[in-house]
């Protein structure tokens, strides 16, 4: 047997002995789960049933404390950042979660099993100038400019996730009232305002630029390829990394840049911590409050440039 023949059969059986489609059945139709986080967690899953299997783990049944414990050191050991750590981690709480209440296994071997420590590191942001730079990248006269102005102001304009951009159909826009409805992680709709740079942009876009792009092959999705197929994730930050160098900003930017920086002006303008959980999509308050450590900086360097006593 070829090499590659024996990875797939050991690939086949982890995936049947471990009962990973059933776990993926769980994430899609019970917890909501989006298709990122299904794809990502059934295959931290997958990567965990391999470890097992050379420790001698035939079935999670038999997977122990002490294996999972191997398992997060050797992610370590591998270079894993933190973030992708944390991510295994919450893989395999919700997976050994799931059995359980299957009964397939009646006693959870991750109930101990702890995550990396969460570093408070500050959210890159642009000033406003910066964003103004960005927004006024793409030139009237290039084919898609009006798709890429409205990507940006979208980004910017109503702090969309980049899953949420791609994700947008047409018919979640509500110019006429000011909002586009999202629908975030686990499926959670809200509505959030756009102002009149954003309905501006995308009604120049849908008038113009889209129907051009439309082959009948869109999903109804708000941005398209220059292919006249719905944008990728890859191809949204490929968007706005282009426009952050024509622009010539040096810092790194990406969309989920822009979303920090829609929620730091809010905060810097003196909204409402709670307007602005709503407004992200965050289930947890905590989550929202990071950018109040962004919007401490804003207020110490205002307070030194203007205070007598500073």
């Amino acid at each position: 047997m070829s090499a590659t023949k024996a990875f797939e059969q050991v690939r086949e059986e982890v995936e049947r002995d471990f009962w990973i489609d059933g776990f993926r059945e769980y994430l899609t139709l019970e917890a909501g789960s989006s298709d990122n986080t299904v794809s990502n967690y059934a295959r931290d899953i997958r990567r965990l049933g391999e470890f097992a299997r050379g420790r001698g783990a035939r079935d999670p049944a038999t997977v122990t404390r002490g294996m999972l414990r191997d398992f997060v050191f050797s992610l370590k050991d591998l270079g894993q950042s933190p973030a992708t750590i944390r991510r295994h981690v919450s893989s395999i709480r919700t997976y050994f979660s799931f059995l359980v209440g299957e009964g397939k296994i009646t006693v959870d071997p991750s109930d101990r099993l702890e995550s990396p420590r969460r570093g408070r590191t500050l959210p890159t942001t642009l000033s406003v100038t910066e964003v103004e730079a960005l927004l006024g990248s793409p030139q009237p006269d290039e084919p898609m400019a009006w798709r890429d102005r409205t990507l940006l102001e979208l980004a910017y304009g109503a702090g969309l996730r980049v899953s949420e951009l791609c994700g947008l159909e047409t018919n979640q826009l509500m110019a006429s009232e000011g909002l586009v409805r999202v629908f975030g992680k686990g499926g959670k709709e809200r509505l959030v305002p756009i102002g009149r740079s954003v309905i501006g942009a995308v009604s120049v876009y849908l008038h113009s630029t889209r129907p051009d792009l439309d082959k009948g092959h869109t999903q109804n999705r708000l941005l398209l390829n220059a292919r006249g197929a719905p944008l990728s994730r890859v191809g949204a930050w490929g968007i706005v990394k282009r426009h952050a160098e024509r622009a010539g900003i040096t810092k790194r930017v990406t969309p989920h840049t822009l979303r920090h920086s829609f929620a730091t002006h809010l905060l810097e303008g003196g909204a409402d911590l709670r307007a602005v959980q709503e407004m992200l999509g965050h289930a947890d308050l905590s989550t929202t409050q990071l950018y109040t450590h962004v919007d401490r900086e804003y207020l110490r360097s205002v307070h030194k440039r203007f205070h007598p006593r500073a």
